[in-house]
């Protein structure tokens, strides 16, 4: 991870807890990497991290309270606004692309949810009520973030990498998703990373076991299966 690229994700972030924005978002994606560092106290864990993508779910209801103007906040810092899709908001940066996510409900909608608070247009997404289920909050650089427990960050790599028609891209979700589940076992043990699969629906759970065993992790296979994990 480039320095350059890491301080402006610590300045956004810096911004977004004075409007009083980040204690209500949780940070998904790639980017969760560097910060779980800390919460495995192993310095090396997210040093590999090369994404613009630097992405925030907002739980609904959005306990977004406060009008943000959020292009206006972030634009001395090189972010402009621009319109993907069918209507979904981003503020786009050479080093970062900022987008707010919604889970999607019942049988999903194309069109864009709106956080009116803060002035975006969100992409309602599959799979991402996963991630709120049980978060932590990692204290780095005098911020506290709020990120999915390391467990549902790897299962739902998982899910997204067996979805993904690129390879490369699905390739990098499973090799994350990997790491972050070995690193988790090594810090809490088998039993945790099992009890955490189980919050996963069936059909989930199904494609997470179906991409470990393509890949080959017998170890993490026989504890998600339950020979060895309660």
């Amino acid at each position: 991870m480039e320095k350059k690229q890491y301080n402006l994700c610590i300045e956004v972030l810096r911004r977004l807890d004075k409007a009083g924005i980040l204690k209500h978002v949780i940070l998904i994606g790639s980017w969760c990497m560097p910060f779980y560092s800390d919460y495995f106290k192993d310095a090396s864990y997210g040093l590999s991290l090369r994404t613009r993508d630097l992405d925030f779910l907002v739980p609904i209801p959005a306990q977004l309270k406060n009008k943000v103007d959020l292009a206006h906040l972030l634009e001395d810092l090189g972010f402009i606004y621009e319109f993907v899709g069918e209507g979904y908001t981003k503020l786009v940066h050479p080093e970062l692309a900022i987008e707010f996510l919604v889970p999607e409900r019942g049988r999903g909608s194309d069109k864009p949810f709106s956080l009116s608070a803060i002035g975006v247009n969100a992409q309602q997404l599959r799979y991402l009520d996963l991630l709120s289920r049980h978060v932590i909050r990692v204290n780095k650089e005098g911020l506290t973030v709020v990120l999915p427990h390391p467990a549902l960050f790897a299962f739902h790599k998982l899910i997204i990498a067996s979805l993904r028609k690129e390879k490369s891209k699905s390739d990098k979700d499973t090799q994350e998703a990997i790491r972050t589940l070995k690193e988790l076992l090594s810090k809490d043990g088998s039993g945790v990373v099992y009890r955490y699969f189980q919050v996963l629906l069936p059909t989930w759970r199904k494609k997470v076991l179906k991409k470990i065993e393509e890949i080959g992790e017998k170890e993490i296979l026989v504890i998600l299966k339950g020979k060895d994990g309660r």
